[in-house]
């Protein structure tokens, strides 16, 4: 009897210890993930919202274009070159002696600057595939005009493509087909066929990040999830005024001083945070385990484990390439396209445009392909964060492009490779140059002059909103001070997260079972 209630009291004085004092200090981390969390399941609805570069860290500012400041670059006439990516579109010379913003047209927001592919068709029309839409160039008004295609008007693109006077163009689902008449194009949208031996299945990571976000139940799943975060922010709030307010009521009252506002809201904020953590905990539990789930060190234990969408969720898609395109190149010489996708790099015929996947594959890093072009051989160009390549499919062989050496494949457990492709583009001798995600545009296997980014273009430099929240609900914004310790922010904050709401339930159900037991109620937490 005296080892039951022994075992009893020490489970008890352990969960009051585990909620009290880890759940101060997890309570103002808690804070800014569930303020950054819904801030990040709408990202369209603050695309307007930025910041300005100067109030972050210093490798959040541009330098040499680097932060996938240049996707690529369009020779447009015979001294004119346009260099797209995060900045929007920029015009420019030869000799890179000047900058004339061509933004016109999109909404105002960085997010909504955020250029991933552009593309002159035969006919010399001008289109722009951006994170809110595709859009055709205006000359007659200069400005960029949004194509309405209806529910998708407003998706990601990732892609354009020409082959004769017809434009293909592919958001992260769909394949977009047209004739060239420049804003007056008419896409229609077309669902790309299943390619040979596939399985309705995606990965474990997707499933567990639409859960997390709620999207797995679209919209309604989303509004859902951002009320959990609101009750994150309320259990917060309130934890925290129950662990200061009776410290301060206790000082004030010996100076006798009036107290009956802070007893008051100190009662109300005890009672409303033992019921909504009681009715709330299990799903609270869940939201911090899956998120724990979506950085590394945890990410990479699911990295490669698959399975079937849950049945009649937002991944319980008939469309087999659903959110899986990434890019799409037409090869002249053969008279076919290359898709690439989060599934590989495949071939498709003009005729039937029947996907089929190449037996050798270059790599690719899981954050996609960012730069894809023909070479003057059957090889082709294939950049990502894993590095840059030259890939030859008749062959099967893939080479560094920058040393020549044989890829090896991925060493050491690497998520990424040492030269952090985010773009390149050809300048007007055709000379290679691609930018580093860290360091920037360095010309490739040549010695030539690159543009120098104007000094008024990083001290303009804005950061969206929906960014900023990224880099704090993953804790990036903290590597300045941490280093490589980061990534384990997440992690750490998600135990603490989950025993705190385990170890409150815990406390309450004690007292019930007290309370029922003795008839005396409590009141204290």
């Amino acid at each position: 009897m005296f080892d039951k209630k022994r075992k009893t009291t020490v489970k008890k004085s352990l969960s009051r210890k585990i909620h009290k004092w880890p759940a101060l200090f997890i309570s103002f981390f808690l804070l800014y993930y569930g303020v950054t969390g819904i801030l990040m399941n709408h990202r369209e609805l603050i695309s307007g919202c930025d910041i300005g570069a100067g109030l972050m860290p210093p490798e959040y500012r541009y330098s040499n274009w680097n932060n996938a400041a240049i996707k690529g670059g369009l020779i447009y006439g015979s001294d004119s070159l346009l260099l797209f990516g995060n900045i929007g579109v920029w015009l420019t010379d030869s000799a890179y002696s000047g900058f004339v913003e061509m933004n016109a047209g999109f909404p105002e927001g960085t997010d909504n600057h955020k250029i991933f592919d552009l593309h002159r068709a035969d006919d010399g029309e001008m289109y722009a595939a951006t994170l809110f839409g595709l859009f055709s160039w205006d000359s007659e008004n200069e400005r960029w005009v949004l194509f309405d295609l209806g529910p998708e008007t407003k998706t990601r693109f990732t892609a354009i493509e020409s082959a004769g006077d017809t434009l293909y163009a592919t958001d992260r689902s769909n394949l977009y087909v047209a004739r060239s008449e420049g804003p007056a194009t008419r896409f229609e949208k077309t669902e790309i066929a299943a390619p040979e031996g596939y399985k309705n299945d995606i990965t474990l990571f997707e499933t567990i990040w639409q859960i997390h976000s709620g999207e797995i139940l679209g919209l309604p799943g989303k509004l859902f999830v951002d009320f959990l975060g609101m009750i994150t922010i309320f259990l917060s709030l309130t934890g925290i005024i129950y662990f200061f307010f009776p410290r301060i009521i206790k000082r004030r009252a010996r100076k006798n001083q009036d107290v009956s506002r802070l007893a008051g809201v100190n009662r109300w904020s005890l009672r409303w945070h033992n019921l909504t953590g009681e009715l709330t905990f299990v799903l609270l539990g869940l939201l911090f385990l899956t998120g724990m789930f979506l950085r590394p060190p945890l990410l990479i234990a699911i990295a490669e484990i698959r399975t079937a969408p849950v049945r009649f969720s937002h991944l319980d898609q008939p469309n087999p390439w659903y959110d899986r395109l990434r890019d799409i190149l037409y090869d002249d010489d053969n008279d076919r396209f290359l898709l690439a996708t989060s599934e590989g790099i495949f071939s498709m015929n003009r005729d039937d445009m029947l996907p089929v996947r190449f037996p050798s594959q270059p790599p690719v890093s899981v954050m996609g392909i960012n730069t894809f072009e023909k070479l003057e051989d059957e090889s082709f160009l294939a950049g990502s964060f894993s590095g840059l390549f030259r890939w030859d499919p008749l062959n099967g062989t893939v080479n560094d492009f920058i040393d020549g050496s044989p890829y090896a494949g991925n060493q050491g457990g690497r998520p990424v490779g040492e030269f952090l492709v985010t773009g390149a583009f050809r300048d007007f001798k055709g000379r290679l140059v691609a930018a580093d995600y860290n360091t920037g545009l360095a010309a490739i296997g040549h010695e030539a002059d690159l543009p120098v980014m104007p000094a008024s273009m990083s001290d303009e430099q804005k950061i969206s909103l929906w960014n900023l929240a990224l880099e704090f609900h993953t804790g990036r914004i903290f590597q300045t001070f941490t280093g490589g310790f980061y990534i384990l922010i997440v992690p750490l904050a998600g135990l603490t997260a989950i025993a705190v709401v385990i170890s409150g339930y815990l406390i309450l159900r004690r007292r019930r079972q007290k309370r029922s037991g003795t008839g005396k109620a409590e009141t204290h937490h």
